[in-house]
């Protein structure tokens, strides 16, 4: 029996590493391809063994270092408010629906889940967004629309308090004369951090990532977050690539532009931050989906 559970261990490792494997081949051809010359990609293909190593890709992106770093600076203000303040959101939304005897529960129950299956379309949030709200080339449209609460995170913290935070320990609370923001922060937020962490991540990543908001409300460069940045640069190269003449008159890396290269570079850059702080929060990630994710 012992013999029979070792094979089945091994087993399971050899295939999990091999999906791991799988997994980084992907990124390790993005970095080696980030590093290839652009000329080489255009005649051998992109390859895990480049004949050469050059930095052409990150030099063309040094060049914009000014934009980028404010660009980052945005990016980075708008992850952290914006984390702090959904992840805040959906604690306290959740907490609310995992309350036995909340008043309104069904109501607030069934507005959540309403906006998982419907919403009112780009054109009439633009003109709110716009209009009304006058969110247009402010910090706030990078911030607010669509990203500050999302249902299934609230779901799934939901679903972690009623099966993770013992009741018991709730009443408790409340006889020694806790309040409901007491009995959060100090019993229910300091049982919860695997949950917390994992939605945190959700919701930085999603920051991160989002660049439709500042397509649709962002014109003023000085807002420009780094993906906007990023995705108009790669626009400007596969325009200058594509246009000799303009490439003459605008760059003096006319027909050598490292379109190819450039792309992954830019790739990189957008991803370093999220592999750097991955790390930190991935011990608490498969325990807080596993918890979070059982039925309530």
């Amino acid at each position: 029996m012992r013999a029979r559970e070792i094979k089945y261990q091994v087993i399971c490792n050899l295939i999990m590493g091999l999906a791991a494997v799988v997994t980084v081949l992907p990124l390790i051809l993005l970095a080696v391809s980030s590093l290839t010359p652009n000329q080489d990609i255009t005649l051998y293909g992109y390859s895990f063994f480049p004949k050469s190593i050059s930095l052409e890709a990150y030099a063309y992106i040094w060049n914009e270092r000014a934009q980028i770093f404010r660009a980052y600076f945005i990016t980075i203000l708008v992850t952290a408010v914006g984390t702090g303040i959904g992840l805040s959101i959906s604690v306290l939304y959740a907490y609310a629906l995992s309350r036995p005897h909340f008043p309104g529960k069904r109501f607030f129950s069934f507005f959540i889940l309403f906006t998982m299956l419907f919403n009112g379309g780009l054109v009439p949030t633009y003109i709110m967004y716009t209009r009304y709200l006058h969110l247009k080339n402010t910090i706030f449209a990078l911030i607010i629309p669509a990203l500050l609460m999302n249902a299934f995170n609230v779901i799934l913290i939901r679903s972690y308090f009623q099966n993770n935070v013992p009741q018991s320990l709730i009443e408790a609370a409340k006889i020694d004369g806790a309040s409901e923001f007491q009995v959060v922060r100090k019993v229910v937020v300091p049982m919860s951090k695997p949950i917390i962490a994992t939605i945190g991540l959700f919701i930085g990543v999603a920051y991160w990532n989002d660049w439709m908001n500042g397509l649709y409300y962002i014109t003023d460069e000085e807002l420009y977050s780094i993906q906007q940045i990023l995705n108009n640069m790669l626009k400007n190269i596969e325009y200058l690539s594509k246009n000799a003449t303009a490439a003459v008159k605008s760059t003096s890396l006319a027909g050598t532009l490292p379109a190819a290269t450039v792309r992954m570079a830019i790739a990189m850059i957008g991803l370093l931050p999220i592999l750097v702080i991955y790390p930190f929060v991935q011990k608490y990630f498969v325990k807080g989906i596993s918890l979070g994710a059982v039925k309530g």
